[in-house]
């Protein structure tokens, strides 16, 4: 337990001190103007309303002098031109002033993500912050490791770590009443520890077919009706919700590596590894979003609520 606390105290350090400076850095480089994804649709908007309402002026002003000239009885060729069954009815409007061929979905009024994020400038900085941490340092580091190591051994570590990390989906499974995917998971790790070298061979995916649970604390307070509450953007961990942030230190209890390497360092070491071999094989993802995405920041917040919305949903 002493081994885990240390593991937090030191992950929690290396988030906040990083991310404070560097919030405090880059306010001179991002006026607060340009926090918010919305302000040049918001102003957009707006001058659509103030133009639509000095065309509407213009429109006033010319029924009113028009309305003088008409005050005669209209010709039998107006009659025809306008008629009473051609003017609009009370029918052909919303309640909200609309007509009923409106389109609405122009106009959102909720957030694309349908995530609320009171935090966006400081999850903004953070944005920031890990990406020039991923394109400085992450990213070269993940290309030199893929130089020397090739894809199978590093396909195998991979399988190794997640294999490891057996008891967080299963104690999930169980906690969600998947007692079929609790028992699938335990199939999958004997299985693997055992014909599969200690996991590095998953087996049972290319040989015998068997579903991964990938559950977590996150997903099941999720399923118990816990909402995320808003969306955070953690430096070097990224992007997450309230209750994803509460369910990852629960994840990190049932972590073995906590409990069986000693000292913390070297526990801390070996997440790291894990991080860069993950990324080693998912190089040119993130660059893929950032190349599609007309705010990459809401691409990444959007995309990242909707995995999650839809693993609880499974």
């Amino acid at each position: 337990m002493g081994r885990l606390y240390g593991l937090l105290r030191y992950g929690m350090l290396s988030i906040i001190i990083p991310g404070v400076f560097f919030f405090a850095q880059s306010r001179e480089a991002f006026p607060s103007d340009q926090w918010s994804p919305f302000n040049r649709q918001q102003m957009e908007f707006a001058g659509l309303i103030v133009s639509s309402g000095d065309r509407g002026d213009v429109l006033i002003a010319q029924i009113e002098d028009d309305g003088a000239e008409a005050s005669s009885e209209p010709s039998p060729a107006e009659r025809e031109t306008v008629s009473p069954e051609g003017n609009a009815s009370d029918d052909d409007f919303t309640e909200d002033g609309f007509p009923d061929d409106f389109p609405e979905d122009d106009f959102p009024l909720d957030e694309p993500s349908g995530i609320r994020d009171p935090l966006e400038p400081v999850n903004r900085a953070f944005f920031v912050f890990n990406d020039k941490l991923y394109f400085w340092v992450l990213k070269p580091v993940a290309k030199g490791y893929r130089f020397v190591a090739p894809e199978p051994v590093r396909v195998g570590i991979g399988n190794f770590f997640y294999n490891l990390a057996f008891p967080v989906r299963f104690v999930n499974c169980v906690l969600q009443g998947k007692i079929h995917g609790a028992s699938e998971e335990i199939r999958r790790f004997v299985i693997n520890t055992t014909v599969g070298v200690a996991g590095f061979i998953d087996v049972a995916t290319s040989k015998l077919e068997i579903k991964k649970y990938e559950e977590d604390f996150g997903q099941t307070f999720g399923l118990w009706g816990l909402g995320p509450a808003f969306y955070i953007n953690w430096p070097i961990l990224g992007p997450s919700t309230l209750r994803d942030t509460i369910g990852f230190v629960g994840d990190a209890f049932l972590d073995p590596i906590a409990f069986i390497v000693d000292p913390t360092e070297v526990t801390l070491a070996l997440n790291l590894f894990d991080i860069v071999n993950q990324t080693s094989l998912r190089i040119g993802d993130y660059e893929d979003l950032k190349k599609a995405a007309f705010d990459p920041y809401i691409a990444l917040r959007d995309a990242y609520y909707q995995n999650r919305r839809s693993k609880i949903e499974e």
